[in-house]
């Protein structure tokens, strides 16, 4: 992995004696750890959400309904950094669905730094549904190390919270209807301890996070694939009114693909 955009020698885990960068290697998963950590919280900011997705150079984020066609090797193991980085990985149902999702499983190689910073051994799975309509059957929500939540809206169907609360998951309403309201959503994990927060989509949830302007940060990885046809970009739903401003905070590079992050200016 190449570091293509410079850093601070003081943050940066590739930087030589002389303060310029190593030649190129694979980066340990300590070395990913440091350069995507979360920043300090401060009085103003109670939580800090970041996305992570990916995007084919024409734009596509999936590929037969999927993110893993257009993925890497590379490409997974900041996946699997960044959960180890966070309290909380929110993800829509529809993706939940798609992805099959499990449940989060516990890293040695991460154990000692979740300890140190007061985490569970690994993160919390957000489910964020309107309906309800999961199948409450799969290890998610039956065998998970910590319990699943599942974010919906006061108006959701009371057998469907029964059913989840049945199968061991959290229920938490976060908006006055059928669906979340996404600032009510972060303001809730943070109550229940969560702050570093890390959203995977898919694009219709992000589409919303960026809409309510609640976006801290996007972690995004340029696949070099085309694939045409007309799958969703990484964010969906209406358009906000003023184009939203990120600054670049770092840029990385494997074998074509990219890995860049982006940070509300």
């Amino acid at each position: 992995m190449r570091r293509l955009f410079p850093v601070s020698p003081a943050t940066d885990p590739t930087a030589g004696p002389g303060g310029g960068p190593e030649t190129d290697r694979e980066w340990s998963l300590a070395e990913l750890a440091a350069a995507y950590a979360y920043p300090e919280p401060d009085a103003h900011r109670r939580t800090w959400l970041r996305a992570n997705m990916v995007s084919t150079l024409d734009g596509a984020a999936q590929h037969d309904g999927r993110s893993q066609p257009i993925s890497s090797a590379a490409d997974m193991r900041v996946f699997g950094t960044l959960r180890a980085l966070a309290d909380v990985v929110i993800a829509g149902a529809e993706t939940v669905r798609q992805e099959g999702y499990r449940p989060g499983r516990a890293r040695a190689d991460f154990a000692e730094a979740r300890r140190a910073a007061g985490q569970a051994p690994v993160p919390v799975i957000a489910v964020v549904s309107a309906s309800l309509e999961l199948d409450f059957s799969l290890p998610l929500f039956t065998s998970p190390a910590v319990p699943t939540l599942v974010l919906t809206g006061a108006a959701a169907a009371p057998d469907r919270i029964a059913a989840a609360e049945r199968a061991g998951a959290r229920v938490v309403i976060a908006g006055d209807g059928v669906g979340v309201d996404p600032a009510r959503a972060l303001g809730a994990l943070a109550e229940l301890g969560h702050t570093r927060l890390l959203t995977e989509g898919g694009p219709r949830l992000l589409g919303q996070f960026v809409a309510a302007g609640v976006l801290d940060e996007l972690c995004l990885t340029v696949s070099p694939m085309l694939t045409a046809g007309d799958a969703q970009r990484i964010a969906g739903g209406p358009a906000v009114g003023v184009p939203r401003r990120f600054a670049l905070a770092s840029l990385l590079e494997e074998e074509g693909f990219l890995f860049s992050r982006y940070r509300r200016d």
